[in-house]
């Protein structure tokens, strides 16, 4: 298993440094033509739906389009690839999410160095999980299902957004409280996850709200508990998974930018002001509210250092759950 090592100093610091006034009036002519977001994940989830909405945001303040490419496969390995190869010019960027943080300790060898070859531009919003069932399921609360789980090793399935995402884990985690195994079943994404928990091909899966609360209220799947702390000031009714009585099992889905490590720390500052600017608009912050979505606005330093503290606990996850890529 590749270790997870903490991000460098030069990571960390660099967003620090003061660019030099040259360098930050060239900046302010960016950007002059198309810039492109790279989502790793296939149209219609929660990161497709949070960049989509940044992107439009970015664009009316650009005066340029800012045009979103899907990117899905390999647990988003396929679209961060893409970021890390590009031009460091700032005119790629990247979506991220729980996978990036992952995968590092998850797979033997990456295309990329997470480390070195992308930084930190800025946070965009999270949504908690809500582990839901398909209607036919027999249980209809954490303890039930925790029943039918020991009743039935590695046969209860549950699937994910993909190999190494938040959902995987969160399933994994779920699967060490019972201290049974459960079949795992990777999807390129959130969307085709749901429509077959729907259709009855999978039993279960960690999804994120606001894809999972119209599903719910059309009676399509139902809802086992919330993998938060609290409940969802968003479903109130969904009690926690702590609740009763699963303790440990706390997961949900961020979204934030990236770029290659190349881009002068100015264009990272740059970007980084103008995205907080549109997660700050009343219009924005209230669109993806109405989405179950909340919006986290903050420093490219501060996202670095989720960043780094997430790695090292998933590190901590993938080995003692003994998680494999698949």
């Amino acid at each position: 298993m590749k270790p997870v090592l903490a991000f460098p100093l030069a990571f960390a610091c660099a967003l620090a440094a003061f660019a030099s006034p040259a360098a930050v009036a060239a900046d302010k002519a960016f950007p002059e033509r198309p810039v492109k977001l790279i989502v790793p994940f296939a149209p219609g989830g929660t990161t497709d739906t949070v960049s989509r909405r940044v992107a439009q945001g970015l664009s009316e303040r650009w005066g340029q389009p800012v045009v979103v490419e899907n990117k899905p496969g390999a647990g988003t390995v396929i679209g961060v690839d893409t970021v890390a190869k590009a031009p460091a010019d700032g005119y790629t960027l990247g979506t991220v999410t729980g996978s990036f943080t992952v995968n590092p300790s998850l797979l033997a060898s990456l295309p990329y160095d997470s480390q070195k070859d992308l930084r930190p531009i800025a946070s965009m919003a999270r949504s908690d999980h809500v582990l839901v069932a398909r209607q036919d399921l027999p249980a209809d609360n954490a303890q039930a299902l925790l029943e039918l789980v020991r009743a039935q090793p590695g046969k209860v399935s549950y699937g994910s957004f993909g190999n190494g995402s938040s959902a995987h884990l969160a399933g994994e985690m779920f699967a060490q409280f019972a201290g049974t195994p459960m079949l795992h079943v990777p999807y390129k994404g959130q969307t085709p996850a749901l429509a077959d928990l729907i259709g009855g091909q999978i039993d279960v899966m960690f999804a994120n709200l606001p894809e999972a609360l119209p599903q719910l209220q059309a009676g399509k799947v139902k809802a086992i508990g919330v993998a938060a702390s609290e409940r969802s000031p968003f479903a109130p009714d969904i009690p926690t998974l702590r609740e009763q009585g699963i303790e440990g099992v706390v997961s949900s889905s961020w979204n934030g930018l990236i770029a290659p490590a190349g881009v002068p720390d100015a264009l990272v500052e740059r970007i980084n002001a103008d995205v907080n600017a549109v997660l700050e608009q009343p219009t924005v912050r209230e669109s993806l509210a109405a989405a179950a979505i909340m919006t986290t606005p903050g420093t490219p330093q501060a996202f670095g250092a989720m960043l780094q503290d997430e790695m090292a606990h998933y590190a901590d996850v993938v080995r003692q759950a003994g998680i494999k890529a698949q």
